[in-house]
């Protein structure tokens, strides 16, 4: 099994304009968009957790890929 992440932006409900990313990191054979397909009783607990915070935009992603394709497409310099 993998590592999925569903990427979550969340903003305080006293300070709207304050926002920060949370992830919730999981093992799953999920594609990316299974894994988006099923994140709502995962938003859900998270919210139950932090009634403080709203859910602002959510996205599956696979942990690391940004690095990675940032690594594959550095330009070296010599």
């Amino acid at each position: 099994m993998e590592l999925i992440a569903i990427v979550i932006t969340v903003c305080a409900l006293a300070h709207p304009d304050q926002c920060e990313e949370q992830r919730l990191e999981f093992s799953s054979q999920f594609s990316l968009k299974q894994c988006v397909m099923s994140a709502q009783p995962y938003l859900a607990q998270w919210i139950g957790e932090h009634p403080k915070w709203t859910i602002k935009s959510y996205h599956c992603e696979y942990p690391h890929s940004k690095e990675k394709a940032d690594a594959r497409g550095a330009v070296r310099q010599t």
